[in-house]
């Protein structure tokens, strides 16, 4: 059997390692690490896959982050996938030719689908991905939000989604908000639904992560990948499980 992969997450505002609390930039914790020693962290611990997120490009539309990413990529080891700020093509191929392996494309892949679409066909499903961030409405409908989690929509994931049928879609990143950075566990429901509707997709889930049970559940859901941020970074997964989770496989379907 193929295993979830263990995916972690950086977040950069200002060159500075932090999470915020269910989106909201009013509530920063700021860790005190240079980002290449953390990168440099979960290499030796068999880290393949890093999820970066550019904070500032997320809600301000444009890389905030920019030279300190291109540092990142030279000294990474591993693959290193991108989101935040991700709003045009000149962006896509900008991070792309700098080495930067996957860009997750979020805000603009709600307001400029067809853009978006032509992006992942020209570059590749494997390159060219999506980060839709939800929140649950009343009726448990997960409704996609957009510039840095700021903007609420009517758009539902499974709406979303459905715009990229035909754009050879591979990769989704999928946050539950309510969940990010609480350490409260993730959704798991949320997560199963994603995986049932559409299987052959590399799910990537976000938000919630505790420990290492955390991590079993999702795997159960059937995820491809579990993004974790803060509870790597507090220790709340000991050393061994992340050796275990971060040498899985990606999903082969």
């Amino acid at each position: 059997m193929i295993e979830m992969r263990l995916i972690p997450s950086l977040d950069l505002r200002g060159g500075l390692c932090v999470r915020l609390l269910r989106g909201d930039f009013g509530a920063e914790t700021r860790y005190e690490i240079d980002p290449k020693h953390l990168v440099a962290h979960y290499r030796t611990l068999g880290a393949r896959l890093m999820h970066l997120v550019d904070l500032d490009g997320a809600r301000d539309g444009a890389l905030g982050n920019r030279a300190l990413l291109g540092e990142l990529v030279r000294s990474a080891g591993m693959a290193l996938q991108v989101g935040g700020g991700i709003r045009s093509r000149a962006t896509v191929e900008d991070l792309l030719g700098a080495g930067i392996d996957r860009v997750i494309v979020g805000s603009a892949a709600i307001e400029s689908p067809d853009e978006v679409a032509r992006w992942m066909r020209d570059f590749g499903g494997e390159r060219v991905g999506l980060a839709l961030d939800v929140r649950l409405d009343d009726g448990g409908v997960p409704r996609v939000q957009t510039h840095g989690w700021t903007q609420a929509t009517e758009t539902s994931l499974w709406d979303a989604l459905e715009r990229y049928a035909d754009a050879g879609l591979r990769h989704v990143l999928c946050t539950d908000i309510a969940r990010d950075g609480a350490l409260e566990g993730p959704n798991l429901a949320l997560y199963g639904a994603c995986v049932r509707r559409h299987p052959t997709l590399a799910w990537q889930a976000s938000g919630g992560v505790r420990d290492a049970a955390d991590l079993e559940a999702l795997a159960a859901t059937g995820v491809a990948g579990a993004v974790s941020g803060k509870a790597l970074l507090e220790g709340r997964v000991d050393e061994a499980a992340m050796r275990r989770w971060l040498g899985g496989a990606e999903r082969q379907d």
